[in-house]
């Protein structure tokens, strides 16, 4: 696992200063503690972090093919490198190393940009070629590791994450508040945008060719939801153990130490059980648990680590101070206020102390139905179908979720009437949202108000449920969920929170066979009445547990209402109240005392208590991101 970054000036007599090239290698160190190297000629410049893994004396990047006509500089792991290797001998090329960066390289040579459809792995990279004067960036199927790049003043401008490419001089720091929009609905912002103007993000699945300023995008691969398998569940069941169990194996291979996150929920412990079986040694686990009892996990985590016989390490989370914010902030550099980050980097850092790479059983949700609000949202559909028709076209119902006269047992009322008549992606988006669209009227001041009037997040992903080829409800909600969700939440929090300590997680969940395999799967299976992950609980039966397969599904969550009322009190006024703030120059500031007077009374709207918690944290999140990258940056 590493980070890259690159310049490449469309001018061919432009060459690229190798100061800056080290420059924005240097606020990549912790993803690469390892080594460092840099490659420039003329208009193209690599750079590259290294955390060594598979390889690590003779693995050294920006690597080149032999005779050092194609340079690459790769983040990330190739599964089936090994195969491709020998298949790559077989036709006569030289290989001078063991690592899955050469394969790479070789592939590019037999195939171009198609290289791709035979990679098997998480990854990000970019191949100069030096006879097409071109480089080629590349980004994994499922978005697992990172790539930003920028267009300034005739050059493209690219990393693993954006610090590395705000050390150009030329690029600036400006708000999009098209993305700041998207941000308040979703807590994160989704690709292509960054809350910079002007720099994006690779979407996963894609790649970009720029040859001297003629540039190319294109999608590479999609998850298709259209071709039902008619198998029987018990040959699915079987199917879900062999494939499964393979993925867990590819996932194996690494000359560094080598363990697993527990949480105790189905998905990680489904892949310790795997591990086990599969390893001499005993699997090494890391386990988060927090003081608040209705948010702690630990006693489940410790049942499969007592049952596997599992070096198991714990760690409790505490409220958190400042200085641990205010690294993630860092980490991150755009605002992301999925709290969950807080938890992943505990374990992260724990882990580290005992292995160099980690698997994860980040996944499992979104291949098998496993969220909460799948239920909620397939069981008032099937209402909706059989509701007389005037009751849902009854005007009294809008989508707005919260007003300024909204609140208390009348508010929590009328969300639910709404919730039943909204049209099925409606409903869903505003299950998804922290800031309903209708709602943002009200928190905008007046030059956010204008800046975003035009702009829509929920037509936004309206636009992607569309696009799944499949009409049922279930399967749509899945593939939104893997194109936005998994891809720029999930994968994001893992990626950032673990290389914030040096540290490779791997998701076998996330091999992309395994995930055409479960887009397969009837949905009627994964979502049974009230069971989530019905097939998969019933696949992994005969290695876990009932006490882990019927537990309540919990979340990786912090007990967030709990923090910003107490040890987070002091700091979150500040932010939200700073007359010379960002947020009292972008929003309303008696709407914003309104929601903080809700917290502070523990007042709820709809089912939960942690809405107006979390659309606190949100804004406290984005006022200390921006005294971090643009006020002080």
């Amino acid at each position: 696992m590493c980070g890259i970054v690159g310049i490449y000036n469309f001018k061919r007599d432009d060459p690229v200063d190798s100061g800056l090239i080290r420059k924005m290698c240097s606020v990549l160190n912790h993803r690469g503690p390892d080594d460092e190297g840099i490659f420039c000629k003329e208009p193209v410049g690599l750079g590259h972090r290294r955390l060594s893994i598979i390889d690590p004396k003779l693995g050294r990047q920006p690597m080149s093919n032999e005779d050092q006509t194609l340079w690459i500089v790769f983040n990330g792991e190739i599964y089936n490198f090994l195969s491709l290797r020998d298949d790559l001998i077989n036709r006569g090329h030289i290989f001078k190393t063991r690592c899955d960066t050469e394969v790479i390289i070789h592939l590019y040579e037999e195939k171009g940009v198609s290289c791709l459809d035979d990679l098997n792995g998480m990854f990000a990279f970019a191949v100069w070629d030096e006879k097409k004067q071109s480089i080629f960036l590349a980004r994994d199927r499922l978005g697992k590791k990172p790539l930003h790049y920028a267009f300034v003043n005739g050059s493209l401008i690219f990393a693993s994450e954006i610090k590395a490419i705000l050390q150009h001089p030329s690029v600036k720091k400006e708000i999009d508040y098209e993305a700041l929009h998207d941000y308040l609905s979703l807590s994160y912002v989704p690709a292509p945008r960054t809350m910079f103007k002007g720099i994006k993000k690779l979407p996963a699945g894609h790649y970009l060719v720029c040859t001297q300023g003629e540039i190319e995008s294109k999608g590479y691969w999609d998850l298709d939801f259209s071709k039902e398998s008619n198998a029987c569940e018990r040959d699915v069941c079987e199917d879900i153990r062999f494939k499964l169990k393979k993925a867990v194996k590819s996932r194996l291979i690494s000359d560094v130490p080598l363990g697993a996150f527990l949480s105790g929920g189905v998905d990680s412990s489904s892949v310790v059980s795997l591990m086990s079986g599969l390893q001499d040694e005993p699997v090494i686990t890391n386990s988060i648990g927090f003081s608040v009892k209705s948010f702690d996990e630990l006693k489940y985590a410790r049942l499969i680590a007592k049952r596997y016989s599992t070096d198991h390490h714990e760690y409790v989370v505490r409220p958190e101070t400042m200085e641990v914010i205010d690294k993630l902030t860092y980490y991150f550099d755009e605002p992301f206020g999925d709290s969950s980050s807080i938890p992943t980097y505990h374990v992260s850092r724990m882990a580290r102390r005992n292995v160099t790479v980690a698997l994860s059983g980040d996944g499992g949700d979104e291949n098998f139905a496993g969220y909460n609000r799948y239920v909620y949202a397939d069981r008032i559909t099937r209402f909706q179908a059989i509701m007389p028709r005037f009751l849902k076209e009854r005007g009294m119902f809008s989508p707005s979720g919260f007003s300024k006269k909204d609140g208390g047992w009348l508010g929590k009322i009328k969300n639910k009437l709404d919730e039943f008549c909204l049209p099925p992606f409606d409903l869903y988006f505003k299950i998804i949202s922290t800031y309903g669209e209708e709602e943002k009227h009200y928190l905008y001041g007046g030059k956010l108000k204008e800046a975003a009037k035009d702009y829509n997040t929920r037509e936004k992903f309206r636009s992607i449920f569309d696009r799944c080829q499949s009409d049922d409800f279930v399967s749509k909600l899945q593939y939104l969920d893997i194109k936005t969700y998994l891809c720029d939440d999930i994968l994001v929090k893992v990626d950032r929170a673990s290389m914030a300590n040096s540290l490779e997680v791997r998701a076998p969940f996330l091999d992309y066979s395994f995930m055409e395999f479960t887009a397969g799967i009837p949905s009627r299976y994964k979502l049974k009445w009230l069971t989530e992950k019905y097939v998969l609980k019933k696949a992994m039966s005969k290695y876990l547990p009932a006490e882990i397969l019927r537990r309540p599904k919990m979340g990786f969550t912090v007990p967030m209402e709990e923090w910003l009322k107490n040890d987070l009190r002091v700091a979150v006024e500040i932010e939200l109240f700073d007359k010379e703030g960002i947020i009292r120059e972008l929003f309303d500031p008696e709407y914003i005392r309104k929601i903080w007077g809700f917290v502070l009374k523990g007042r709820m709207i709809g089912s939960s208590k942690t809405d107006f918690s979390y659309r606190i944290w949100l804004l406290f999140i984005f006022s200390r991101w921006f005294k971090r990258y643009v006020k002080n940056g």
